[in-house]
């Protein structure tokens, strides 16, 4: 959708934003992954 600080993406459905840098943090990844209606487990095998 846009892009600057942050990318923000949607499917339609879900909007997800996501800092845009290098390295982000354990919590807000998980925070990410939970938003996008994934577990970890499914969020791994994406990668």
């Amino acid at each position: 959708m846009r892009q600057g600080k942050h990318i923000v993406m949607s499917d339609e459905v879900c909007i997800l934003t996501i800092p845009h840098q290098n390295l982000v943090n354990a919590f807000t990844m998980g925070g990410i992954v939970q938003d996008a209606g994934l577990t970890i487990d499914e969020f791994k095998k994406l990668l």
